[in-house]
This record gives C-alpha cells, sequence and structure tokens, in this order.
C-alpha cells in the first residue's frame, strides 16, 4: 500500500527572527509584499517588489475546482535525444492561438490548448493548469499508467530500477508522488491528500499578505548579485511569518500570499524572447548556481520541493501570457533535469502571466521575463518552525 501522511499539529511560532544569518547591523525594516514600504536597498535598481493583481487579492467567484489539463500520451525520452526544453521546438505563443478550443462552463471561461488549459473567472481572474508530469519522460526506461479504484497511478521506471509514482484522483487532482527505490523502500515527496474547507474551489486561499522581517534582497534574491552560498541558504531558508496549516499544491499554487510566506530568487540570468519559452544555449549554462543549491539542498533532504515560477511582461493579452509564463516555466524546470540532473520529482512548474512585473511597465521589458524558484516544502508540509 503507498504510505500517506496526516495533517501534523501547528506548533506556536517562535521568536521572529532573521531567516538568512547576515553581518550585524540595524534591524531590518518590517514590509508586507505590495505596500510602499517594500523598497529595493540602495544603489539598487529600483524594481518594484512582485506583488498580486487586485483580481488576485478576491476568492474566486465561481467557487468550483479548476479542470485537470489535458492527458497526454507519455513515452520515454532517452537521455541524449535531440530536445529542447519546451515540449515544441521553436515554437512560440503564436503558433499555439490556432490550436485553442473555447467554451464557457458555469460562468467560466475555458481555453483549452493540447497540453494546458486556462479558466478566466467572471471577475476576470485567471489560472493555467499545466501537464506536470510530461517533464518525467527524460530518460525513463519505461512509463506505465494503471488505475486501481479511481486512482490513476503513473509510474516512471528509471534506468537504475528506481520508479517516480504520481497518484492522481478521478478530478485529476495529484493525491501523492513517491519515490520508490531500487530496493522497493519509498519515499513520499509530495502529499497532497489534506484538504481545507475553507479553501475556495479547493485551491485559493484568502490569506493576508506575511509580515517579513528580513531586508528586501534577502527576501527576494538577485541571482546574478548572489553567492553561491547565498542562493544555497535561500534555498534551506524557513518561512519568513508563521504557517498555521499545512497547504495542497493547489493552494500554494494559486493563493499568492501563501506563497509569499517563503523566500524566492530571481533567475535574472535568464531572460526570453518576447513571445518564446526557449531558453537559448549561451544562457543555460548560467543556471548553473542554482542547479547547484537545488541538488544540494534536496541531498540534504530529499523531500525538498521547489517550485518554478514562470512571468512575461505585459505587452499581449491574458490568456497567451498565462500560456507563455506556464511553458517558461516547465522550460527551466526541464533544462535543470536535463542538463544538470535536477530530481524531476523534486521540481513543479506554474505561470503567472503578467500579474508579478517585477519592472512596472506596460510595454516590452526583457526584466519582466522570467523565471524564480521558491522553496515550498514547509507549505506542503506544515512546518511551523519559522521564522527563526
Amino acid at each position: 500500500m503507498l504510505p500517506g501522511t496526516q495533517p501534523p499539529a501547528a506548533a506556536a511560532p517562535p521568536a521572529a527572527a532573521p531567516a538568512i544569518a547576515r553581518p550585524a547591523g540595524p534591524p531590518a525594516p518590517t514590509i508586507v509584499p505590495g505596500s510602499a514600504a517594500a523598497t529595493p536597498p540602495p544603489n539598487k535598481p529600483q524594481y518594484a517588489p512582485p506583488m498580486a493583481s487586485s483580481a488576485f487579492r478576491a476568492a474566486p467567484q465561481v467557487a468550483a475546482p479548476l479542470p485537470p489539463p489535458p492527458r497526454r500520451d507519455l513515452t520515454p525520452l532517452a537521455v541524449g535525444a535531440g530536445f529542447v526544453a519546451g515540449a515544441i521546438v521553436g515554437a512560440t505563443i503564436a503558433d499555439l492561438q490556432g490550436q485553442r478550443q473555447v467554451v464557457v462552463e458555469g460562468g467560466r471561461t475555458v481555453y483549452t490548448e493540447p497540453d494546458r488549459v486556462i479558466v478566466v473567472d467572471p471577475s476576470g481572474q485567471a489560472y493555467v493548469r499545466g501537464d506536470d508530469l510530461y517533464r518525467f519522460r527524460y530518460g525513463a526506461r519505461d512509463i506505465r499508467t494503471e488505475t486501481v479504484g479511481g486512482e490513476t497511478r503513473t509510474i516512471v521506471i528509471r534506468p537504475d530500477g528506481s520508479q517516480i509514482i504520481t497518484v492522481v484522483g478521478p478530478d485529476g487532482q495529484l493525491l501523492r508522488r513517491i519515490r520508490r527505490g531500487p530496493d522497493g523502500r519509498e519515499l513520499v515527496i509530495i502529499d497532497n491528500t489534506y484538504r481545507d474547507p475553507r479553501a475556495v474551489g479547493g485551491f485559493y486561499v484568502d490569506l493576508p499578505p506575511p509580515v517579513v522581517r528580513i531586508p528586501y534582497d534577502r527576501y527576494i534574491v538577485a541571482a546574478d548579485a548572489a553567492s553561491p552560498d547565498l542562493i544555497y541558504e535561500t534555498m534551506e531558508a524557513p518561512p519568513v511569518d508563521r504557517i498555521d496549516r499545512r497547504y495542497t499544491l493547489e493552494e500554494i499554487r494559486y493563493s499568492p500570499n501563501v506563497r509569499m510566506l517563503m523566500p524566492s530568487i530571481d533567475v535574472n540570468t535568464i531572460n526570453f524572447d518576447s513571445g518564446s519559452w526557449a531558453i537559448p544555449p549561451d544562457q543555460a549554462a548560467k543556471l548553473q548556481a542554482i542547479a547547484d543549491g537545488l541538488n544540494r539542498a534536496i541531498q540534504r533532504n530529499p523531500r525538498e520541493v521547489f517550485l518554478i515560477e514562470g512571468h512575461t511582461d505585459a505587452t499581449g493579452n491574458d490568456t497567451d501570457n498565462l500560456s507563455l509564463s506556464d511553458r517558461r516555466a516547465q522550460s527551466a524546470a526541464e533544462l535543470l533535469t536535463q542538463q544538470f540532473n535536477v530530481p524531476a520529482e523534486n521540481l513543479t512548474s506554474q505561470g503567472y502571466g503578467s500579474q508579478y512585473l517585477k519592472e512596472q511597465t506596460d510595454g516590452p521589458s526583457r526584466i519582466n521575463r522570467r523565471v524564480t524558484v521558491r522553496r515550498i516544502t514547509p507549505l506542503l508540509t506544515g512546518d511551523a518552525s519559522a521564522p527563526r
């Protein structure tokens, strides 16, 4: 039987202190993401901090689960195969516009692409759901799918005999992700069976913004100016504010103030061409420091989970930008696995379109076409050991 876990009891938070060690000095100001006080340090580019648009500060009008993305047949992709991260070689978002199907379901507009679903709520807020399993085919020896009691299990078998088992419920929602070693021992990486009735539609949590008591440049770390040790420390940093319970992967993906409980790394060493999710070869090598930090953290704790977030600039329409950003996040996650051997099962990805602009402009902006990395393990497990 595949193991599950019970929600841990939330512990009382200890006294607040910096999440990451830094030189002694005056105490850091208290900031709230998206507020006027959340400003970059002196002598740094004065980009506004990422913030949620007004639509994402309210619950969706249609309180129903998000539909799962279309299923695709998974076939193994051998190591060294001619493959470009992003699934479609040389494609741009314009190439996908003619492949979308549009229907209205219960007041929501649903755009279906070959591998993604974009849902627009009557309020105007939108969400994208992609196929996370597609990344797992790289380097697989075999891939099997079986249905047991309404649950669908996709088993990816690797050359060393280890298996990655993804269990999905009848509604298409991820339930568990498990690594089974060649010796048969199992490690639950994601247990997504917990549900809180307060989550609207099972995916949106109306949580106030966290209070951040660490410096801005330690809360949002710029990869191009960070040492390898700082990148690793950020990937190991605890939440900046207390966590009252564990959250599902959907709640983390679609609730901005839940995600903002964790520091993030702005991977500004790579940027994308307009309308594209391809990572140029000359920029791919710049992910080395990020990959080293991820592998180091996963080696320390094999249950670590990291969210790769994709972003666009404000040009184009919201539907295109959500699809494009989700593909950028997937491209980065695939590249981290294929070129730098970061385990695919320890990564998940999500696109946010132009909702979190770094440079506040409506025009083209290479700075805004980026990805970020965020450790979400404490959110998934309900670890209440932060702040420390």
